[in-house]
């Protein structure tokens, strides 16, 4: 086990995604770019029209659109769909900061649903309470890379005449019986943040669709509004997919159903390893896939924990200390604290720790055994040994 402890400090102090496993060989793609810098393949070029046919197809959709980012993703999918001022926009409170704010930066008003205790995810009960009215759209989360509630989601939106887009911006391949996560809703948002199962080399995101009459609007709204050169017929945003991301994207797609295949495994040993000690996973439902972009524990000690395990040169993290309702930035919509109980236990209560599509089972039993040591020793002082 000592082998791997170097591994795990470099993650810890270095990159923490592992790049050069993403890469492999990457002198072809090297090349690639080096051509595209040379000839000026900077903006919608070639090479953005082919991740976009190539990712619209691993979603399952007719259309893909890149865009600069996640955030943007959702902000000019609302705006395509013509929902801003005067709108209403559901989406869960133990999300990340972005869903949120690209409701406001689209004009609309957010509104938020608290989460379920075993899934992490989104609370449909409650949407069924706060549906109709100004309410247009609801943007549920796949949290973690676990899919969201879309069934049932879907059903109390048809009834009451609300759009569904997806933030898939975690769950990059995720799917519900065999259908991708981004497929079924009006529109789902994607980010390839370097951090992402798929990542761009810097910020990148897309919509994936199947209505091609959104699919233009969205065109439109990338490029300042734009049909045709010089023909602006809507106020859009400067939004396009950087060709050189694109093609690093294109490179690395035909990887992600491996790694995503990986992710899980990992997940399965962490899950095994750690069945004895006092914390809980993420549930997952039997038809679902879930990609595990992050794998999440809970447990009432977990600042402690998380002190420990930094100490053992072990990579944990916190996601979202402080839930959307309680962040500075959207003071304005009176949310107190209480509102959304899930949403502010898991805010201090998850710890994630180190998942890599290249981790071995060494690194998960060496990890595992440290969190396995901070329950005895913490046992043990309960207990006055």
């Amino acid at each position: 086990m000592s082998a791997i402890v170097p591994e795990i400090v470099s993650c810890a102090q270095g990159s923490r995604y592992n790049y050069h496993h993403q890469f492999g060989d990457i002198q072809p793609l090297v090349d690639d770019l080096r051509r595209m810098l040379l000839e000026g393949h900077y903006v919608l070029s070639a090479e953005v029209q082919e991740f976009e046919s190539a990712f619209a197809r691993y979603c399952g959709c007719r259309h893909a659109r890149g865009v600069n980012s996640g955030t943007d993703a959702l902000v000019i999918a609302m705006r395509a769909l013509g929902i801003g001022r005067g709108d209403s926009v559901v989406t869960q409170a133990n999300t990340f900061h972005a869903t949120v704010a690209a409701i406001e930066l689209a004009g609309a008003k957010p509104v938020l649903v608290d989460a379920k205790d075993e899934t992490f995810s989104f609370d449909v009960d409650q949407l069924a309470s706060r549906a109709g009215g100004d309410i247009r759209a609801v943007i549920p989360v796949h949290l973690f890379g676990k899919p969201a509630p879309l069934r049932q989601i879907l059903d109390i939106a048809g009834a009451h005449g609300m759009l569904v887009i997806e933030d898939a911006a975690q769950a990059h391949g995720a799917s519900i019986s065999g259908q991708r996560v981004g497929s079924f809703g009006t529109a789902g948002c994607f980010s390839f943040h370097p951090s992402k199962n798929l990542g761009a080399a810097g910020d990148a995101g897309a919509i994936v669709t199947n209505d091609s009459v959104f699919a233009d609007r969205i065109e439109q709204y990338r490029s300042l509004g734009q049909r045709e050169q010089n023909e602006h017929l809507v106020v859009g945003l400067n939004s396009k997919l950087d060709a050189l991301q694109a093609r690093i994207l294109g490179w690395k797609l035909p990887q992600l159903d491996r790694w995503n295949r990986a992710r899980r495994t990992v997940a399965g040993w962490y899950r095994s390893a750690l069945a004895s000690v006092p914390v809980s996973f993420q549930a997952e439902a039997k038809d679902e896939v879930h990609v595990y972009h992050l794998f999440q524990i809970r447990t009432a000690c977990r600042d402690q924990l998380l002190k420990f395990l930094r100490g053992k040169g072990i990579d944990a993290v916190v996601r979202y200390p402080t839930p959307i309702h309680l962040q500075p930035a959207f003071q304005k919509w009176g949310w107190r604290e209480g509102e959304f109980p899930v949403a502010e236990s898991l805010a201090r209560e998850l710890l994630c720790l180190p998942i890599r599509p290249d981790m071995d089972e060494g690194e998960v039993d060496f990890i595992s055994s440290k969190v396995r040591a901070f329950f005895d020793e913490r046992f043990r002082q309960q207990n006055g040994a």
